[in-house]
């Protein structure tokens, strides 16, 4: 669960800007350490997803990795209170509205790229979400 700044209140993965001199990868795994106390062993790039608000220039390139191996146990931190789930029991209802679109790719172990515009109320106003072979 999102605690603060952007997608407060939401269910999310752990994430944010890379800082000067790091790699995505890089700054991917320091954002597991620091918002949930994890350290990744292997992450492998499995989708790319780029989002757009009406009205706002600016468009935020997002890097969609997984782990199946890492050490530690998720902790709660000032960002980020980390919480399991089943498969079945994902809450998508209480996520950003295009996770319901492109998770199901991630869980079945496909790779992907997509685009998706939002409007007023974060509705998804146009999309665009392939699988593909390499990242």
């Amino acid at each position: 669960m999102k605690k603060r700044g952007f997608g407060a209140g939401r269910w999310n993965g752990f994430g944010g800007k890379v800082s000067a001199g790091e790699t995505i990868k890089d700054a991917a795994r320091r954002e597991m350490r620091e918002e949930a106390g994890i350290e990744t062993k292997n992450m492998d790039k499995v989708g790319i997803l780029e989002f757009e608000y009406r009205g706002n220039p600016e468009i935020l390139e997002v890097h969609i990795f997984k782990s199946d191996n890492f050490s530690g146990v998720p902790v709660e931190t000032e960002e980020m209170k980390p919480q399991w789930f089943h498969f079945d029991e994902i809450p998508f209802n209480e996520m950003w509205p295009d996770d319901i679109h492109w998770m199901p790719l991630l869980l079945s172990g496909k790779k992907f790229k997509g685009k998706f515009l939002f409007g007023e109320s974060d509705n998804i106003l146009e999309q665009e979400l392939m699988e593909v072979k390499e990242i």
